[in-house]
């Protein structure tokens, strides 16, 4: 019989286009991946793969192949589903994906509660901003937040949360030498401007130009949430921060004339008969009520904005 794990292997490789990728993705060494591949090969007699300068390609029998390898892959998953949704101990694994900024910032306090009330449960915390597919079971639960309601899939199941709302930030300090006339570069010269701290991947917003704070245009890029907030705490200038972390910040303030704007709504989502999993549930349920909880914060009304 054909090994289902050299078949995942197989597909890794054809979708990710390389053998390195395919082991980054499944967290083993390349060679792992080269020999269960050749294993496949091997017991399928046929070549699966063509390896050019760009990468691995499909042969005609690995095209073929690939078909009935995503069938068994559909399968597996609906089995594992099922029997995943008919355990009803509150044991087990419990696979958990969101932002990091959401885990650092918000909740990993209310994780770490639940863990304690349940310490037979197995927690996996997946902080990354890549979007793990539940279908695919990469997780259990995912806490997205969610701008259009449309836009999630069909066959996910939501409790759906509080809305997030963000604002514009800058250190303490640095707004009250601003405030003093300090960041006057008409005073104090142009050696310590204030910029925009953006990630790198999302660039400067198109309402930068709101508020009392004048910025150079130059930005100042980083490329993770926690360098932002290290940059703006240091003075660099100012950055769009979730309220729940520049509100919660006592070396932050909002940014004098800026209005908050919504990120979108949280959401607690689950697929299929995972759900049903009685430590799903509990968690689900569990961090729900959190979120509700902090429902003002997460919509920046814990302090005045003045």
């Amino acid at each position: 019989m054909i090994d289902w794990d050299d078949v995942r292997y197989f597909l890794a490789a054809a979708r990710e286009g390389s053998v390195r990728a395919a082991a980054k993705r499944l967290a083993v060494n390349h060679a792992t991946v080269l020999r269960r591949i050749a294993h496949l090969e091997q017991r399928l007699g046929a070549q699966m793969f063509e390896k050019l300068p760009s990468g691995y390609r499909l042969t005609t029998a690995g095209e073929e192949v690939l078909e009935f390898a995503l069938q068994m892959e559909s399968s597996s998953h609906q089995l594992e589903a099922r029997v995943f949704g008919r355990d009803q101990s509150v044991r087990g694994l419990l696979r958990v994906t969101l932002t990091p900024i959401l885990a650092t910032h918000l909740l990993l306090p209310d994780f770490a509660d639940f863990a304690r009330r349940h310490p037979d449960i197995e927690m996996e915390i997946q902080s990354s901003g890549d979007l793990a597919n539940l279908t695919n079971r990469e997780a259990d639960v995912a806490i997205r937040v969610v701008y259009d309601r449309k836009t999630l899939p069909l066959n996910l199941h939501g409790l759906k949360g509080p809305e997030l709302f963000g604002g514009v930030y800058i250190a303490r300090d640095r707004l009250a030498a601003w405030r003093a006339g300090a960041s006057d570069t008409k005073r104090a010269g142009a050696s310590d401007p204030l910029r925009w701290i953006v990630i790198s991947t999302h660039g400067i917003p198109d309402w930068a130009s709101e508020g009392d704070v004048r910025t150079i245009a130059v930005p100042f890029r980083v490329t993770d949430a926690g360098a932002e907030i290290a940059a703006v705490r240091q003075g660099l200038g100012i950055t769009t921060l979730p309220c729940f972390v520049g509100d919660a910040d006592p070396l932050l303030e909002r940014v004098p004339g800026t209005d908050l704007h919504l990120y979108g709504t949280l959401w607690v989502l689950t697929q299929g008969n995972t759900r049903k999993t009685k430590r799903v549930r509990l968690f689900t349920e569990h961090v729900s009520g959190r979120l509700a909880a902090y429902a003002p914060l997460l919509a920046g009304m814990s302090v005045s904005g003045d």
